[in-house]
């Protein structure tokens, strides 16, 4: 946190009651005086309002609000596969604390390692594809289209609300790419899916 800036006047009562030496007068003085920022920025908001201008600003950020809103930043680090491949990740985590069940009994200790699917299932896969390659959005039809109810469409890029109208289904969109990074994934479109006690990442390869 910064410090709030001390007043010029403020100083110089200090400083005043810090000598007790009589200078004698060193010429004409003036009032110290601050101008009042507060006043001088309503001031400024009363003039753009009168303008129209202030009108403007609101409108304008609010534009800008929403088209981030519907058109995120597409995911940074993620190209089209050019070479199919799987790898599997085990999800398993360090508990930093005890977790107990309703009844506030333990379940795991704090520093033992845990499995999530060993308590739950994955029952949807992961479709990670950029909607802005026209290659991308064929290949996650063709998967939809067999098996539409078991898997969740998540965007690396381009607009998941054209997409969703266009599809008449929910789209998602992996916001500062924190499944990507968490799956590791380098190449879309790419399905992750529990295969036992572990996730299945498959990158598939793009017809040229």
């Amino acid at each position: 946190m910064h410090a709030m800036p001390i007043p010029l006047c403020i100083l110089l009562l200090l400083s005043g009651s810090a000598v007790a030496e009589d200078l004698g007068a060193l010429g004409k003085t003036y009032p110290v005086t601050e101008p009042d920022f507060l006043k001088m920025i309503e001031q400024r908001l009363k003039e753009k309002q009168s303008t129209g201008e202030l009108q403007r600003l609101q409108e304008d950020a609010v534009r800008r609000g929403r088209d981030v809103a519907l058109h995120p930043a597409p995911v940074a680090n993620v190209v089209p596969c050019t070479s199919a491949r799987t790898r599997y990740l085990d999800p398993s985590v360090v508990l930093s604390r005890n977790i107990l069940d309703a009844q506030g009994r333990l379940l795991f200790t704090a520093g033992s390692r845990f499995n999530p699917l060993s308590v739950t299932e994955m029952h949807k896969k992961l479709l990670f594809f950029d909607a802005r390659d026209k290659r991308q959005v064929d290949k996650a039809l063709l998967l939809l289209r067999d098996a539409a109810d078991t898997i969740k469409p998540i965007l690396t890029g381009g607009s998941y609300l054209d997409l969703s109208r266009a599809w008449r289904r929910q789209v998602y969109f992996d916001q500062q790419g924190l499944l990507i990074k968490r799956f590791g994934i380098q190449q879309v479109p790419a399905v992750v899916y529990q295969e036992g006690m572990r996730l299945r990442i498959d990158e598939l390869e793009l017809r040229q």
